[in-house]
Formats: structure tokens, sequence, C-alpha cells
């Protein structure tokens, strides 16, 4: 008897949340699971990625500039929905944590639930604490059994603010499809490689990802005689002001914009190394697809760094400064990993933690 697995999210566009999503469901073994996946926005980058055999509904929130009929239809839509639904799931995941619809349908799908939480809430909301608590008492934190976080970073940042919840926390890496992206890598693309290349794969946007960090680096370097290249692939709202800011530095003969790319892996193995150059993050999934392909990494001290540091990458501190100097580093010296990852090893030890939820008992 198959066990039914309900997850919710808000769409499959481009983002670590939505890949980490279709990797795990990948991942999960279709003769062991029958699995529901309920989505705000039927759309997105990753649609033709998701694995054929899972169901897929779109759960569509009414966006009426009139607040009561908004209220109105969306608690109408909600309460015929639990109606269908109500603990009807072995196991219901709300997994893209800003979803708050997701997060009430996961609730009411299952006793058995869990929230997943990708990323360091406190530098989300930059340290407003009240902020951030009432975010969490929306999407009800307090009523799910289990709270899945994806780095311990995180979880013990949320600790200090949530201590009542210690019991129902706990850590569960995003699962990693490394043969799909070992094949993926091999596909040939028209690309035009000059001297060493750095490559930065995700959304494009700057309160998180700080992409004007490698941008000024950049520049610094040139200016002080270097050669080499950066790949910007990815989109994101600050796409535009990223190659504005290129073309004012003269910089168009180093930064190179691939835009939005179903298959970013062929990407990673041409270049020599891949940059994060990010405030905060959750784990980052590119951590795990740089490992899986073999490639150093260039990376800030943000959640789990120490996994990298030393043995898989450069890991410098959180500021544009350290962005200049561990690109330096790279170009002077290069890095050798001394790790060989095991990906499946991996896989093996998050499925573990995983089927042990779905198993637990009422």
């Amino acid at each position: 008897m198959k066990k039914k697995l309900f997850f919710t999210a808000y769409s499959l566009s481009l983002g670590g949340i939505e890949k980490a999503l279709v990797n795990l469901l990948t991942v999960l073994d279709k003769e062991k699971y029958d699995i529901t996946l309920v989505l705000e926005k039927k759309e997105g980058i990753f649609q033709d990625q998701l694995p054929k055999h899972i169901h897929v509904i779109e759960y569509s929130v009414d966006h009426s500039k009139n607040v009561l009929v908004r209220k109105i239809k969306n608690r109408l839509h909600l309460i015929k929905w639990k109606m269908k639904h109500r603990n009807k799931y072995d196991f219901a995941i709300s997994f893209a944590t800003y979803s708050i619809p997701g997060a009430h349908l996961a609730l009411n799908a299952s006793f058995n639930n869990a929230l997943w939480i990708h990323n360091n809430y406190y530098q989300l909301y930059n340290g407003n604490v009240r902020e951030m608590k009432q975010f969490f008492r929306r999407i009800k934190l307090k009523k799910f059994k289990h709270h899945v976080y994806v780095s311990y970073d995180n979880m013990n940042s949320m600790l200090k603010y949530f201590p009542q919840y210690k019991n129902r926390s706990m850590v569960c890496n995003n699962m990693i499809d490394y043969q799909t992206i070992r094949e993926k890598a091999n596909e040939t693309i028209s690309v035009e490689k000059r001297g060493i290349t750095f490559v930065n794969v995700g959304r494009q946007e700057e309160h998180q990802k700080r992409l004007s960090r490698i941008i000024d680096a950049t520049d610094r370097l040139k200016r002080e005689g270097y050669q080499f290249q950066v790949w910007f692939v990815g989109d994101g709202v600050n796409h535009q002001k990223y190659k504005e800011q290129v073309k004012v530095l003269g910089l168009d003969d180093m930064i190179v914009f691939f835009g939005k790319q179903q298959n970013p892996y062929p990407y990673y193995k041409l270049a020599d190394a891949v940059l994060l150059s990010s405030k905060y993050e959750g784990y980052p999934v590119v951590f795990i697809e740089a490992m899986t392909l073999n490639k150093p990494i260039i990376t800030t001290a943000v959640s789990d760094y120490r996994e990298i540091e030393n043995r898989y990458g450069i890991v410098v501190e959180n500021n544009a400064s350290a962005i200049y100097s561990g690109m330096k580093q790279f170009l002077d010296h290069g890095f050798v990993i001394s790790n060989v990852f095991d990906p499946q090893k991996f896989n093996d030890e998050m499925l573990n933690i995983f089927e042990n939820l779905v198993d637990e008992k009422k």
C-alpha cells in the first residue's frame, strides 16, 4: 500500500526552494509513495523537470482589490477544500515557507505535517523580530508537528526566538538529483570561454544575493590587470540593474549575462569555480550542485559554510571586499578540492530522515 504524500508550494519558477522541491520529488520512490503537489500558480521553468507521476493541483487565491470580497472568497474556498481533503494523507509538507495558503492546506491535509524552513528569517526580516514572529503566526508555526530546517545554522538562529519548539525542530538538507545533473552537464552549449571563468547561478536580486559584490570585485580586479570572465546564469528583479551597472563600469568584456536557463549545468562544467555572494542563505542548492560536478566554490560565510571551508572551496567574510579577496586568491593560486563528494551517500542520509518523518505514527 503506497503512502500518500501531500506537498504545497507557490509555483515552480526559478529559485532554490523550487529546485530543491523538484529534486526531492524526483528522488522519492514512486513505488512507495503516491504524491500530490498543490501550487498556488501552476507555472514555472521547473514544470518540465517534474516527474510525470506527480499529481499537480492548482489552488488559486483570489487577489481582488476589494479586501472584504477577497477575504470572503478565499475563506469559502479554504472551507470547501478542507471538507474534501481533511486528513486524507499520511504526511503533509508545506515546502515553500513563504506560502501562507500552502501552510494552511498542509495543516489540514494530515495529522502528521511539517513546515520546511529554507532561509534565515532573522536575516530576511533585517533583525526585526516582531515582524518575523508575526509572519510565523500567520503561517501557524505552532500548529505544525515538525519544523524541518535545511541547515543547522538556520535552525539554531530560529531557536533563539522560538525556544519552545526545540523538540519539534530538526535538520534535513535538500537532496540532489545528481544523475540528471551529471547527464545534463554534458549537453553542448555555444559559449566562448576566455581564461579563468567564475559562474554564479540563481535568482538575481540584491537584498539577499548581493551580486553587486561580484560586479564591484570584478571592476577592482580588472583595474589591477587581471583577465578573467564572470558568467551570470539566471534572472530576477534586479537583472536589468546589474546589466546597467556592468555597462557603466565598462565590464561587458568580462561579465556575461546568460539569463534564465532550464539547464545551467553545462555552465558549471565549463567554468573553473562557482561564486556565491549572498548576505544569507538557507542551505544553498548551488553548494551541492558544484560539489556534484567537482567544481571549487567561492562563497561568503552563509549557512553551514563550515562544510565547504578548505574542503570544497574558499569561504570569505560576508562583505563586498571579501568577495574580491576570494576571487583574487583563486586567480593567484587556484583551489584543489580535498574531499570527494559522494552524492548518493548524502541522499541516502537525507532520505532516511525524510522517511522516518513519513512513517511516524499519529
